[in-house]
């Protein structure tokens, strides 16, 4: 991303974006562009939508009960979304914050809590999990919001698992390095990314996970990882390996 502006505040907005169009907020997205970031008339900012890019744009009104943001011109044009997703066997909260923030940062386009058998935490904050995702797009210059699924359960989204996505699953039975060349395999094809709850995954579920075609079992190296740094370690190799890091 070079020569990207990352000194302007940098904005989500839900409404859709033209030139010359008027973006009012209300609410707490007024008093936060109001009372937090202090902005007032003239002051300048970034807009995006996850569907219309970047849009550079201006303060007109910055009022009690209302914020009126005036777009100028494009910036960038939309991206699509990468086809990377993330299944994840749900953390608790500060844990979670952080790898839902990290895998927005490393490309992924949905994340989707995942509920094995030794799952400890069943329940999950799905509004604080998109938050948590707009954030880390709007600090990172990020386009594309990543899709919040409800939680699934393990064995019934391996049953009717898509024949055209890959699987890399994250292993701490396979050895330092495994799966690497089956990562270069995928290259090209949406590849789901599946960490397991830190109890690991049951034999049951294992043996299904290896029953799948285009499966890659990997290897995270010779120490024992948290699962929010194994999600991020995995996600550096796949996409070193299949994904836009190339």
């Amino acid at each position: 991303m070079p020569d990207y502006d990352f000194s302007s505040t940098r904005l989500f907005v839900e409404p859709d974006l033209a030139e010359g169009a008027e973006i009012a907020l209300e609410g707490p997205a007024a008093n936060y562009v109001r009372n937090v970031l202090r902005m007032a008339p003239g002051d300048g900012l970034l807009l995006f939508n996850g569907r219309d890019g970047e849009w550079g744009a201006r303060v007109v009104e910055a009022g009690k009960k209302r914020v009126a943001l005036a777009l100028e011109r494009k910036l960038r044009e939309q991206t699509p979304a990468p086809s990377l997703r993330l299944m994840f066997a749900p953390l608790k909260h500060a844990r979670l914050d952080y790898m839902v923030q990290k895998a927005v940062e490393m490309g992924v386009s949905r994340l989707t809590p995942t509920i094995t058998r030794r799952t400890q935490v069943a329940r999950v904050n799905l509004d604080r999990m998109r938050a948590n995702a707009v954030e880390a797009a709007e600090q990172c210059g990020v386009l594309t919001i990543s899709e919040i699924d409800e939680p699934v359960r393990l064995e019934a989204a391996l049953s009717a698992w898509p024949r055209d996505e890959a699987l890399a699953f994250c292993d701490e039975a396979a050895g330092v390095g495994e799966g690497r060349a089956a990562l270069e395999a995928l290259a090209g094809r949406p590849v789901t990314v599946l960490i397991g709850p830190e109890g690991g995954f049951d034999p049951a579920e294992r043996t299904m996970l290896l029953g799948l075609p285009g499966v890659a079992r990997i290897g995270l190296g010779p120490r024992i990882l948290r699962a929010d740094t194994a999600a991020v370690a995995a996600l550096a190799l796949v996409q070193v390996a299949a994904g836009d890091w190339r």
